[in-house]
């Protein structure tokens, strides 16, 4: 049997710096700061007063208003994304087996605003005036839920939570689902909206925020020496993942093939990572060889690069580690810069960004990188502050969650 190809067809993306593929990547490559005061909420009391929050996002324009109301936010950027990335793949389903059509989709929490609203309500207005629509909104399942529903796609259909590696996760797993002949077409992705006060305050309480209060747009600066934590964001990614042959048959656009997928664990630490990267080597390393792809043909790694010392360092060593003196040839760069980190939506968000990256030939720059951490090594080129131009064939996207999880995506031109 000849081996299954799989493409990515679409995308898809609500993000602090652009709802919709086009404004999010002209922002990213203009290095517009996403990163602004929490407005939905008061933080007079929290230790860390801002985030990457989405201003002027309606779900109105994708869903009526009655279906909206039903969503919790995280569930409603999901199903944003995924209507952008739908419609960018030109796919009529009155035309496909819905039975080969499935959602693979992650988060990292789930519907905390939910849960925030409905335990007030119980505390202050008593148990029967719970919504009966609280379990339907908050379980981290509703996003590829109610995306299957929207369209009658009956292939798999799950939820993955591994922290901030959940979307990555979930793509990979779309890609196995495709290339073990299980589906042709699958909508996968990652989102979350826990820019939240319980969200904020938990990480507050974790001492993992950045306290840049003054100066907000200059908080996210991975391998940055004055970095002081990562800046919590929300937002959504969406991919169109399809069969290559069933791809081209319909004429769809093709942005990457997506060649291999990397899963690992540090088992060291249920939030720190381990320090000399080992983890996250092995999860690049499975990755290239499913891709098949020598370490000298890649150009371009779109990293974690979370703003914070511990992320920062060990994901550079592994880079290191991985790629030996071609790592100083590569091309690194941080969208967590930009706008701070999505948590479960990251890894989506940052495949869509090395998709355009791939078409456009324009790497986004990693902003507020002034003076790179010595122990990240000034050595590699992480495109400090301005975009530069240069062809990328073939690249890594990585994505590294709480509890140990490594992801790495690999993905090439076609």
């Amino acid at each position: 049997m000849n081996k299954r190809r799989v493409v990515i067809t679409g995308l898809g993306c609500v993000t602090p710096i652009g709802i919709s593929v086009d404004s999010f990547f002209d922002a990213a490559c203009k290095g517009k700061n996403g990163v602004v005061p929490i407005s939905s909420f008061d933080t007079s009391a929290f230790s860390t007063k801002f985030g990457g929050e989405i201003r002027d996002f309606d779900i109105t324009q994708f869903v009526d208003h009655r279906e909206g109301k039903r969503m919790d936010r995280f569930c409603q950027l999901a199903v944003a994304s995924a209507v952008q990335a739908i419609k960018d793949c030109g796919v009529d389903f009155s035309k496909e087996d819905l039975d080969r059509c499935g959602v693979i989709y992650g988060s990292g929490i789930g519907g905390i605003q939910e849960i925030e609203t409905q335990h007030i309500r119980l505390l202050n207005k008593g148990p029967r005036m719970v919504s009966p629509f609280t379990v339907p909104k908050l379980m981290g399942n509703a996003a590829c839920g109610t995306i299957s529903m929207m369209y009658g796609l009956r292939a798999a259909n799950f939820c993955v939570v591994t922290a901030c590696a959940s979307a990555s996760h979930s793509i990979g797993e779309a890609f196995y689902n495709i290339l073990n002949d299980r589906s042709d077409f699958m909508v996968t992705g990652g989102s979350e909206a826990a820019v939240s006060p319980v969200g904020v305050s938990s990480f507050c309480a974790l001492k993992s925020l950045s306290t840049k209060n003054d100066m907000p747009e200059i908080a996210s600066r991975p391998f940055d020496i004055d970095r002081d934590g990562f800046v919590i964001a929300e937002g959504a990614g969406t991919l169109i993942l399809e069969e290559y042959e069933h791809a081209k048959k319909r004429g769809a656009k093709i942005y990457a093939e997506l060649l291999g997928y990397g899963a690992t664990a540090d088992a060291h630490h249920i939030t720190a990572p381990s320090p000399d990267g080992e983890g996250a080597v092995r999860a690049i390393e499975m990755a290239l060889k499913q891709a098949g792809i020598a370490k000298d043909k890649f150009d371009y790694i779109n990293a974690h690069g979370t703003s914070t010392e511990l992320n920062d360092i060990a994901e550079a060593s592994a880079i290191k580690k991985v790629f030996g003196e071609h790592a100083y040839k590569l091309s690194i760069n941080s969208t967590k810069s930009l706008m701070g980190h999505s948590l479960g939506a990251s890894g989506a968000i940052e495949l869509v960004a090395t998709c355009k990256i791939m078409e456009t030939s324009i790497i986004h720059p990693t902003i507020n990188l002034d003076n790179v951490d010595p122990r990240c090594d000034a050595k590699l080129d992480f495109v400090p502050k301005v975009a530069k131009e240069r062809k990328v064939n073939y690249a890594a996207s990585n994505s590294f969650g709480f509890g140990g999880h490594n992801a790495c995506l690999v993905v090439g031109k076609v």
